[in-house]
């Protein structure tokens, strides 16, 4: 039985990747920070079959242990702050997290467990302003926030592990991925969880902040499966995860907004500059052709599904 050890396996992406690789005979642990009050409703379904580790990125030891007592196969670094607003009021913090916390765990794995197989969770994030569309393995990286900058750390480093130590390790450089799982402070969670309580008459208007960013969105438990493809491949590289399909965050709103009958949008949303990034990123758009022919993934799921998805889910919560 193969084992994987997950970091942050109570996340959107973490609690996908476990339900997967159950699916798939594994044994699975995830490392979980020590909390007051723990978050595990996104893997309440599966806490009796996973092993949870007290752990944190921050602290190198804690990462050592958790990574020699398990011994696993592969590794799937996927804690990060993840927030893009918050990486710009906690610029330190985020870094520390994603970018260090990511360095540690390549040096537990040089010195504790050197066949593990690395996952990396790298972002579109890190293209920031683009230079050009679409955006490819080979596109330069040009990051707009201490999030995306944290990110091209951590990428790098994973590459520079892979060919300086001899680390089986790889990076997925995966578009804006979303589900019912997404926290309420990203925008595509914001909307659906909005549009639901207005459609249930809990509430009244929906505040956003720049309509016109646009995104290649697809959906998480999608992309956790390309995450496993990759470490199933004879020679670690690094790839694409997209649809290659772009999308406002308007026509977000307008198709959560047409799935409960609600054609005229406009007035139940605002914009307001508070929610306005101090550097913005316009447009990002992957092509994942690469793993498309290298690892036989392509998205399942489409734009109009993954809305509706997460429209229901909200729905369901607030009924």
């Amino acid at each position: 039985m193969k084992k994987a050890l997950i970091t942050g396996i109570t996340g959107q992406d973490g609690s996908y990747l476990a339900e997967f690789l159950l699916k798939k005979g594994y044994e699975v642990h995830g490392i979980v920070r020590r909390q007051s009050s723990p978050n595990y409703w996104r893997i309440e379904g599966i806490l009796d079959k996973v092993n949870l580790i007290e752990a944190d990125l921050g602290d190198q030891m804690s990462l050592n242990a958790s990574i020699s007592e398990t011994m696993p196969d592969e590794i799937y670094n996927l804690a990060a702050q993840s927030f893009v607003k918050t990486s710009f009021r906690e610029p330190v913090y985020t870094s520390d997290a994603t970018a260090i916390g990511a360095l540690r765990m390549l040096e537990a794995v040089k010195y504790h467990s050197k066949h593990s197989k690395f996952y990396q969770a790298s972002s579109s994030e890190m293209f920031g302003k683009v230079a050009h569309t679409p955006q490819t393995e080979n596109t330069p990286f040009h990051p707009r926030s201490s999030y995306a900058f944290s990110k091209v750390f951590a990428h790098h480093a994973t590459i520079n592990y892979r060919e300086g130590y001899g680390l089986f390790a790889c990076s997925g450089i995966c578009f804006n991925h979303e589900s019912p799982r997404r926290g309420i402070e990203f925008v595509t969670r914001k909307i659906s969880d909005a549009v639901a309580r207005i459609h249930l008459g809990k509430s009244k208007q929906l505040v956003l902040g720049n309509m016109d960013a646009k995104r290649d969105w697809g959906f998480a438990g999608d992309y956790v499966e390309a995450m496993w493809l990759m470490l199933q491949q004879k020679t670690p590289d690094d790839f694409v995860i997209s649809t290659g399909e772009t999308h406002t965050v308007a026509d977000f709103v307008s198709e959560a907004f047409s799935l409960v009958g609600i054609a005229n949008w406009e007035k139940y949303v605002k914009t307001d500059p508070s929610f306005m990034r101090p550097s913005e990123v316009d447009l990002l758009k992957g092509d994942s052709s690469k793993a498309h022919s290298k690892l036989g993934w392509k998205p399942k799921t489409p734009f109009k599904a993954l809305v509706k998805m997460m429209v229901d889910a909200d729905i369901a919560r607030y009924e």
